[in-house]
């Protein structure tokens, strides 16, 4: 067993390892630090710079993803569900959809009062939310910076559907009004273009790994090793002294079976019942890890757009004369398709009077205790997406979009825990807990009544694709199917009857899946009532060893979660930083 000492090691080059390790470099070069990242590395790939091509990370023979499959779950039908995550240098941030959403002030002013994690209020914390942007849209906004790494912009095109949808919006739903910042921190359920994660002056993707890694290939103290598995990490008494990790056999298939070691100079945890199960040695008992397990539930379905329209279908097909038309204006100007991600403009949805009286009962406690006391907090998210996404069998050679939404804070939670003492590649006991709760189902009901009278009524309407919708009938105005144009923004919307509604639920239950955004089984909160990390990251009972990414978060945020982890990623860093006695620049 071969062996190196560092100063730190990072255990995952995800999003939050990454800016934690980048900014620990660039305050102290002579630091040693170590980050062990389970897949390959994403350097001037254009599959991950060209924000387009985002979907090309979710087909089947991906190598940056890892596809994680849930238990057959009787909420969903017996459906087992998928759920992936970026498995590259950078984690989500190389291989996300690109689009810039913050949470809402009081989610993580929830994380400081409800949870009782002292700084870590949306005071303490918007110093960072600025540290880590430079804000390319408008100057002078008081919530954003203006000089950080990650570049925030509209992107360098923008398709006919995201204009249209908000010039709809402005005659169809005129008690909402419109913004020019639908991510503010401070208020939300108006109308806005979304930002996105893409530099306005190359029309590149601003993941992390191009802005706080590879930036720094000079500094040969920061050692990134890519496409190996942390097998486990090891301990001395109380004390974190190292990792053990192995080569990822997804990249390495002829790879002896060697165990390689580092040790750390400066710097797991589980349920006892977990680990006896599996023949693990418990060093502390924390049932709170794995537990607790959140995601925001995603609906993307589809519509047909008029030919006329401009969406990102053509690339997602691997089109060469389209990405050949394309590429060549991204590369002399970084504008053009391949410098958007089609995600134009939406809405961070919250229900007035006759809305929850459509969501129904079930909902009710949950809003007079969770939303009502907060206007900040959005119950959906909604947002026009300029292509088709997943499955395309059928459908190829044609243009799309969608209108869609997830549940911003879903009742339902579930887990996620080892099986194998040894085994790196088994696979997990995992149960994102998808529709367990009757209050997610009532909300995505109403998202879908509600986005389809927003796709309805856009200009480029030209009907739905009628294979991912509810069976509603095979005619009449419920009917999915081709059609000439759009409804007037006037016409009246849609009625359900019983037998509408229950092909509606059974729609949901089928297709439900991911936004990609699993958070909270190492959570912040106190011991006693199953957190697993303090405020400063410690795991609870251990020394010199912290956790840093979205496994922290106490409870869920109104946000893709991309921003929330550079979040974690910076304050991590601060809080290593104030350990170790460094000076992080401001």
């Amino acid at each position: 067993m071969s062996s190196s000492t560092y100063d730190i090691i990072v255990a995952g080059g995800g999003t939050a390892g990454c800016v934690l390790a980048g900014r620990l470099a660039a305050a102290d070069p002579t630091l040693s630090i170590l980050v062990v990242e389970a897949g390959p590395t994403t350097q001037d790939d254009p599959q991950h710079t060209q924000p387009a091509r985002y979907l090309y990370h979710l087909r089947p023979e991906t190598t940056t993803m890892k596809f994680n499959v849930g238990k057959e779950s009787a909420a969903l039908g017996g459906r087992a569900p998928v759920v992936p995550c970026g498995q590259c240098l950078g984690g989500g941030s190389s291989v996300n959809f690109a689009m810039y959403t913050r949470a809402s002030a009081s989610d993580y002013d929830d994380w400081a009062t409800v949870y009782g994690n002292k700084g870590w209020s949306s005071k303490d914390l918007l110093p960072l939310l600025r540290k880590c942007e430079t804000y390319q849209i408008a100057p002078d906004k008081p919530t954003h910076g203006y000089s950080g790494p990650l570049k925030v912009s509209y992107g360098g095109y923008y398709p006919e559907v995201g204009q249209d949808f908000l010039n709809m919006a402005a005659q169809y739903d005129k008690t909402r009004g419109l913004t020019d910042d639908v991510n503010n921190l401070f208020e939300c359920n108006k109308y806005g273009r979304w930002q996105k994660w893409i530099d306005m002056k190359t029309g590149t993707r601003s993941d992390v790994p191009h802005n706080y890694i590879y930036s720094q290939s000079s500094n040969r103290n920061l050692c990134i090793l890519p496409s190996h598995l942390v097998k486990r990490v090891i301990f001395e008494g109380d004390v974190a002294a190292g990792v053990e990790y192995v080569p990822n056999a997804r990249f390495h298939p002829n790879a002896k079976s060697e165990v390689f070691t580092a040790r750390a100079r400066q710097l797991g945890c589980c349920s006892s019942a977990v680990l006896s199960k599996l023949g693990v040695e418990q060093v502390v008992d924390l049932p709170g890890v794995g537990q607790n397990y959140q995601d925001h539930q995603l609906f993307l379905p589809p519509y047909i757009a008029a030919e006329t329209m401009h969406t990102l279908d053509g690339i997602i097909e691997d089109n060469e004369s389209q990405i050949d038309e394309w590429m060549k204006e991204w590369k002399l100007n970084g504008t053009g398709l391949l410098a958007t991600n089609g995600l134009e403009s939406g809405i961070k949805l919250r229900p007035n009077r006759h809305d929850l009286d459509t969501i129904g009962d079930v909902f009710r406690k949950r809003w007079l205790e969770y939303y009502a006391p907060a206007p900040d907090k959005p119950v959906l998210w909604i947002a026009t997406l300029s292509s088709l996404t997943g499955d395309r069998t059928g459908a190829s050679g044609s243009k799309y979009y969608s209108v869609g939404w997830y549940l911003q804070y879903p009742s339902s939670i579930g887990y996620v825990h080892a099986t194998s003492a040894n085994n790196v590649n088994a696979p997990v006991d995992f149960h994102p807990g998808y529709l367990d709760a009757p209050e997610d189902m009532a909300l995505h009901k109403w998202g879908y009544k509600r986005t389809r009278e927003y796709a309805r009524r856009l200009a480029s309407y030209r009907g739905e694709l009628a294979a991912r919708h509810p069976a509603f009938g095979s005619s009449g105005e419920m009917a999915a199917g081709r059609r000439s144009g759009p409804v007037s923004v006037l016409d009246p919307d849609l009625q359900y009857s019983p037998e509408d509604d229950e092909a509606l639920e059974e729609y949901i239950r089928q297709n439900v899946a991911t936004a990609w955004h699993s958070l909270g089984t190492c959570a912040m909160k106190k011991r006693e009532d199953g957190g697993v990390v303090d405020p400063r990251l410690n795991v609870y009972g251990m020394r010199c060893l912290k956790v840093a990414d979205l496994s922290i978060c106490p409870g869920n945020v109104a946000s893709n979660t991309y921003s929330t982890a550079v979040l974690i990623g910076e304050k991590a860093a601060v809080i290593v930083a104030q350990d170790l006695g460094i000076a992080l620049a401001d």
